[in-house]
């Protein structure tokens, strides 16, 4: 096993770990290990909102969720040598639920996902769904299930959701100036259109006085993926891909967290991937000035690695730029097309005896694949969904008898 240079104690938070992570991106954030480029070494990862959800079968904790706290982040972990300008060569080696456990903790032999309150994040479907839902998922090796959505097994694509550099001081002033334009663009909107910095819940690693305070004045939240990474929730960024990381500071400063067991293409419940806390074994690289050799800057690229499910049939579902509730049309709104996609699988899978909130957080948490499918024929973009149709334990495809509909429950509610 690679040397562990950081550790999570399950059942203690992040701030009450022996070193703690961090949950804002900022340079200040000291480094609490050093690596060597060619080294091998497993990063321990805490569940991303830091233990507050449970399992068990009330949604109330994703409705009270705390997100000023997340996403609680194992790291910086510094790399000998890394100068701006260079590539940070980052290969995933594993990575998994926590280890040989069963326990309360998430990630001790289960995980989540959840539909979160419009009141407090939203999803892709916030709109159409805007309360809080919640579906317990148990592992059973590369494959899980869930009490709350019968007649689903499926194989994880597992990845970490989040990972990244640290921003310069230059480029995260770049970050809160044009989130905060954003904002003002709308600053009464529930989602808001960005979270800007937040003193509260802030967790700035091991740093104390001004460069604490600091952090928790300036500090990036770490909702969106940016220049350095970030939350990219890329279901393919998994064991056996290799990431190529613009450094904007000295040592790179790699963090991250929020480990995914499996997750559709777009995460589309805002926390829906199944999450959960575990491990993950990397080996980090370096290619010296390699931004502007390669004209990397803006963002990370990578290369998917080879592990992944394999389902070989598919009912896909199409959707257009039209929203449909009053007859708009948008103009070439891929966003809205994949909105109507989802949409359009959800009806389906309403069907057959799932309800809304089952169907939406099938999509969130199945390797579901999306795509853009056209952008060139005026008005109105195509996306289109591919749901595998191997995941359920009945032939779900359109037939001559039609869909034969069961009361399969209902997911998590609030109470």
């Amino acid at each position: 096993m690679p040397e562990v240079v950081f550790r999570h104690a399950p059942s203690r938070t992040m701030a009450e770990q022996d070193v703690p992570g961090h949950n804002r991106w900022h340079p200040d954030v000291p480094v609490v290990t050093q690596v060597r480029p060619g080294q091998e070494f497993r990063i321990e990862c805490r569940e991303w909102t830091d233990g507050q959800i449970g399992n068990n079968d009330s949604a109330n904790d994703v409705r009270d969720v705390d997100l000023d706290r997340c996403h609680v982040l194992s790291g910086p972990i510094g790399v000998e040598g890394a100068e701006p300008g260079d590539l940070l060569v980052v290969d995933i080696l594993d990575l998994g639920p926590i280890p040989q456990q069963t326990g309360p903790v998430c990630g001790q032999g289960w995980g989540y996902s959840g539909i979160f309150a419009k009141v407090n994040g939203g999803g892709f479907l916030t709109d159409y769904y805007p309360d809080a839902y919640k579906a317990i998922w148990d592992f059973h090796g590369q494959q899980c299930d869930s009490r709350h959505v019968p007649g689903v097994r499926m194989h994880g694509i597992t990845h970490p959701g989040l990972f990244g550099v640290a921003p310069s001081a230059d480029l995260l002033e770049r970050w809160n100036s044009r989130e905060r334009a954003l904002i003002a663009t709308d600053p009464d909107r529930v989602p808001p259109l960005a979270l800007p910095p937040l003193s509260h819940g802030t967790l700035a690693g091991t740093a104390t006085g001004d460069a604490a305070r600091a952090i928790a004045d300036d500090g990036a939240r770490t909702v969106p993926p940016r220049e350095n990474g970030g939350n990219h929730d890329i279901k393919n960024f998994t064991r056996g891909s290799r990431v190529f990381y613009p450094v904007h500071v000295p040592g790179a400063k790699l963090s991250g967290g929020d480990l995914h067991f499996s997750q559709g293409d777009g995460e589309i419940n805002f926390c829906g991937a199944i999450e959960m806390g575990g491990y993950i074994d990397l080996a980090v690289d370096l290619i010296k000035g390699g931004m502007d050799t390669y004209g990397i800057h803006t963002n990370p690229a990578f290369i998917p690695g080879r592990v992944e499910p394999r389902y070989s049939e598919f009912l896909t579902f199409i959707g257009v730029s039209v929203d449909h509730r009053d007859n708009t049309n948008l103009y070439m709104d891929a966003t809205e097309a994949y909105r109507n996609a989802c949409l359009n699988a959800i009806e389906y899978l309403k069907q057959w005896g799932y309800t809304g909130e089952q169907a939406y957080l099938i999509l969130g948490t199945s390797p579901i694949e999306g795509r853009v499918s056209g952008v060139v024929d005026i008005p109105n973009a195509c996306c289109s969904l591919y749901l595998p149709t191997e995941i359920f334990d009945f032939d779900i495809r359109p037939g001559g008898q039609g869909p034969v509909k069961q009361d399969r429950g209902q997911v998590c509610v609030t109470s």
